[in-house]
Order: C-alpha cells, then sequence, then structure tokens
C-alpha cells in the first residue's frame, strides 16, 4: 500500500473527520478493547477504517492505524505524558480535546492546529515531513509553563 494506492488527499480529509470523531470528540464512545488494558476507538466511513488504541491514564503510549480494503495503509504512534505532578490530567486532557477538535489546514491532519489558547492554557503542535513519514510535538502550557508533552511519528505502511 503507498500514496499511489490511497491518495494523501483522500487520506487528510479522511483523518481530519475520523480525529474529530473519536478521541477528540469527548461524547464519542470507545469500542471493546483490541488488546489487554487498551482503551480503542473504532471509525469508518468511504471503505476506510481508523483504529486508535493506547494505553494509560496521567502518561500514555498508543498508536493510530488506517485500513484500505481491510489492509493496514497508514499509522501513526504517540508517548504523551504529563510533565507537572501538581496539575490535575483532567484539566489536562480536558483542553486536549478542546484543541484536538478544532478546525484547521495541514497537510498532515494528525493531533491539533499549530496553536490554540484559551483562558491560561496554551496548545502547540510542530511537525515534520508529510503523511508519507513524519516527526511531531505537542505541548500544552498553563500560565506559560509546560506541563504537557507527546511526541508523535508515522507515515505509509507498506
Amino acid at each position: 500500500m503507498s500514496y499511489k494506492d490511497l491518495p494523501k488527499n483522500v487520506l487528510a480529509h479522511f483523518l481530519n473527520v475520523a480525529n474529530k470523531s473519536t478521541y477528540a470528540n469527548k461524547d464519542a464512545p470507545k469500542v471493546e478493547s483490541s488488546r489487554l488494558k487498551s482503551e480503542d476507538y473504532h471509525f469508518e466511513k468511504d471503505g476506510l477504517i481508523y483504529h486508535d488504541t493506547y494505553f494509560g491514564v496521567r502518561d500514555f503510549i498508543g498508536e493510530e492505524i488506517v485500513y484500505q480494503d481491510e489492509k493496514p495503509s497508514w499509522g501513526a504512534n504517540y508517548y504523551g505524558f504529563i510533565l507537572d505532578e501538581g496539575i490535575d490530567e483532567k484539566e489536562v486532557y480536558g483542553f486536549l480535546r478542546k484543541a484536538l477538535i478544532q478546525e484547521y489546514e495541514r497537510s498532515v491532519p494528525v493531533r491539533g492546529p499549530r496553536k490554540f489558547v484559551a483562558s491560561d492554557w496554551e496548545y502547540r503542535f510542530s511537525i515534520d515531513g508529510d503523511l508519507v513519514r513524519f516527526v511531531g510535538k505537542e505541548e500544552i502550557l498553563f500560565n506559560g509553563k509546560i506541563v504537557y508533552r507527546c511526541f508523535v511519528h508515522g507515515g505509509y505502511i507498506q
């Protein structure tokens, strides 16, 4: 499978919809765990399948896979953690969801916009590469201090 079989523009549109229909949407239902103790989301549209599975609460690791014709075609891995022991993870992840649900234009629609600010909270996401292969870093600041960080990488699966 390659970007010739699943064009980048088709994948980008699908990821944008899938991301906002799963974890970013606080009301999205989880599905049955695919692995022992995992938390999972599943989304299907136009012959493509998106599956997100992660482990952990305060610090977490996970993977997103897009299937075309039941074959893994694209994926991303991520590891996130809270840096400030005194901060409530529910506040951090509540703000993260607000950032991830935002509309934005970018050729690599993973995670959230480049920047999102609400009150004392700030979200930042930087990325290098494109949907073929990329690495990115996500940060959340509270009152100007970095309290959360997540690293993500991924690309087409062949």
